[in-house]
């Protein structure tokens, strides 16, 4: 190669020129160029600057092979006589400077890869970290302080590179929810417990009224019983003296009066039972509905979550409290009505015995037309 085609810069090629450039080998002077620019420095990976350096470089090599490679392309359109030589040379000078541009770049593009994922594995971590407080629903406390303690125990050192103060910051947030959420499920717990107990001491003096109730039904009806027996004997008594046949239909009346008195205390003692299962099936079901209730609740805010928890169990007990009240309050009312009914037929000269069973068998609804407004 002559002294004047080494005295040819990249920018100087031309139309003029380029039969002296474009020869087998006429190129290696501007790869031998170029590489001695981008080669002839060794930046500084550690430093902004150093790395943007190396990325001008690379850039450069690019720029300069673009420089060469048009002209050249344009030449080659012009030598139609020989283009196989031109394509070869190009090509080979294409392929090297590519090479020595990826060869130059490597450094930076290996620190960029291994940059990125450094970067990633510390947004992982932080991820996991700001997601411990989430998605709770449903967890029990002991859920929550398994958790609480895998936050507490997250060691925030100089492993987090720069990241170190957003993993403190995300720590303690997450530290402080999850101690929140701890207290506030510890709350509710406490609270469904407590509840519990009211609804089950709830069931249980329903249970005793039930009893109780059924004691003193029992207790009534043989107090009438004896009293209709004793009744009955003393007008046999007073009606030795009648004839067989009113003797008869005397002990007939008094014979279908016990068949009455026996069905009455069976249709008694079933209303009885009827009424215990209903209320029993309906405090379950209120239970259940107010469980479901509380379960749907517990997804909500926690503060909304406590008022309305609160707000249930007050209403609950109320209920429980004021149905107790009303069947108090509508028993001693009926019984009210039924013994002036009843002091009123006696007023009237009825004997007692017969003065209650007209009560029971108006208050029935067994004698058509006639009824006890209550």
């Amino acid at each position: 190669m002559s002294a004047e085609q080494k005295l040819i810069a990249i920018e100087e090629i031309s139309e003029a020129n380029a039969p002296a450039i474009y020869v087998a080998g006429g190129l290696q002077q501007f790869i031998d160029l170029v590489k001695g620019e981008v080669q002839g420095e060794v930046p500084d990976l550690k430093t902004r600057k150093g790395r943007e350096r190396i990325a001008s470089l690379a850039a450069k090599v690019s720029k300069s092979k673009t420089a060469v490679e048009k002209p050249g392309r344009d030449y080659l359109r012009r030598l139609k006589e020989m283009p196989k030589v031109v394509e070869a040379e190009l090509r080979d000078f294409v392929t090297k400077m590519d090479t020595l541009r990826d060869e130059t770049r490597r450094p930076l593009t290996e620190w960029e890869a291994a940059e990125d994922e450094r970067i990633d594995k510390h947004n992982d971590r932080l991820e996991w970290l700001r997601g411990l407080p989430l998605n709770l629903a449903g967890q029990t406390s002991p859920d929550v302080q398994a958790l609480l303690d895998t936050a507490e125990t997250v060691v925030i050192d100089e492993s987090w590179e720069e990241f170190q103060a957003e993993a403190s910051g995300a720590k303690d947030l997450a530290v402080k929810a999850l101690r929140a959420i701890l207290a506030e499920t510890q709350r509710y717990e406490a609270e469904q417990a407590e509840l519990g107990r009211l609804r089950r001491e709830a069931e249980e003096r329903a249970e005793q009224d039930r009893i109780r109730l059924a004691q003193e039904t029992a207790v009534e009806q043989e107090r009438q019983r004896v009293a209709k027996e004793q009744q009955a004997e003393r007008e046999a008594a007073a009606k030795r003296e009648q004839d067989l046949k009113d003797q008869a239909a005397a002990q007939e009346r008094e014979a279908e009066n016990q068949r009455l008195q026996l069905k009455l205390q069976a249709e008694q003692a079933e209303r009885a039972r009827v009424q215990a299962e209903a209320d029993r099936v309906a405090a379950e079901r209120r239970m259940e509905q107010e469980r479901q209730a509380a379960a749907r609740r517990a997804e909500e805010a926690a503060e909304q979550a406590r008022q309305e928890e609160r707000r249930r169990a007050d209403a609950a007990a109320a209920e429980i409290v004021r149905q107790q009240e009303a069947r108090e309050r509508d028993k001693a009312h009926r019984a009210s009505i039924n013994r002036s009914a009843l002091e009123a037929f006696i007023a009237g000269g009825m004997p007692e015995a017969c003065a209650k069973q007209a009560v029971t068998l108006i208050a029935q609804r067994k004698i058509p037309n006639v009824s006890i407004s209550y």
